[in-house]
């Protein structure tokens, strides 16, 4: 069976709003992924590969970015890197394929959004090992491994309090909410929202960010000749991730979102 060209898939797999989703899509997606993927897509569309599979493909390689950080040096920064890479490439290519076979399925969703909780958590949990010189010699310092699962912790938290939102909805009965009910009710509140949102610091906790971190970090630590970028970046991203957990709990209280 003939493959299909990236003009034929695009209007199928990108539909509008797909790359203006407002809390569904990630800059790298718009700015390089999206294209990538349909050169993947026209691989694997005629094909027997299920949507589902990409998916448990996705969440492995997601995974693998916290050990793949376990490697000394620039290199094991990279190699996490690449996973985080490969995990959002495949992030694209799931639903892509999904849309061109027609094949949805809740358990489709679900484990899409597993795999995010994952790839995040293994992520900043090898980070944190890698700040405590796992490798090293000397003594393993585990402050540095606390603070990397602490910094997880708070990035799944974040996710779940977000999710959570649509399971108060739906056991009380309600719609699934919409866009316009995440504006916080309080004008004070919103303006500090938006200040924080401009800044974007918040984001350093998700995988594909932190990894580009990362990667700066490993690069600082080579030329200093230790560990001391990696282990303040450990303990920026455990602060930001405990900030954050608090601030968007109260955003969300605050919005209309429960309401």
């Amino acid at each position: 069976m003939q493959k299909p060209s990236v003009a034929e898939l695009r209007p199928v797999v990108h539909p509008a709003g797909v790359k203006d989703r407002r809390s569904g899509e990630h800059w790298a997606g718009r700015l390089y992924m999206r294209e990538i993927s349909l050169r993947v897509d026209r691989h694997l569309v005629n094909t027997r590969v299920t949507p589902n599979q990409l998916t448990y493909v996705m969440t492995v390689a997601g995974v693998l970015s916290g050990p793949a950080l376990l490697v000394p040096g620039i290199g094991g920064a990279v190699l996490g890197w690449l996973m985080v890479q490969l995990y959002l490439l495949l992030d694209c290519v799931d639903g892509e394929v999904a849309r061109w076979k027609k094949q949805f399925s809740m358990g489709g969703v679900y484990l899409d959004r597993v795999g995010a909780y994952l790839c995040d958590a293994a992520l900043l949990v090898g980070f944190g090992l890698r700040a405590a010189d796992v490798w090293g010699d000397g003594r393993i310092d585990w402050l540095w491994a606390f603070l990397g699962t602490l910094a997880a912790l708070g990035a799944i938290m974040i996710k779940a309090e977000s999710d959570l939102v649509g399971v108060a909805r739906h056991q009380s009965g309600l719609p699934p909410v919409k866009e316009e009910a995440s504006e916080l009710r309080s004008s004070g509140m919103a303006l500090a929202r938006k200040a924080a949102a401009a800044l974007k610091f918040h984001r350093l906790v998700l995988g594909i960010e932190a990894s580009f971190l990362i990667v700066a970090l490993a690069v600082a630590d080579t030329v200093r000749g230790d560990l001391f970028f990696s282990r303040l970046g450990v303990a920026v991203l455990a602060g930001i991730a405990v900030l954050q957990t608090l601030l968007h709990l109260v955003s969300i209280l605050a919005s209309s979102r429960l309401k």
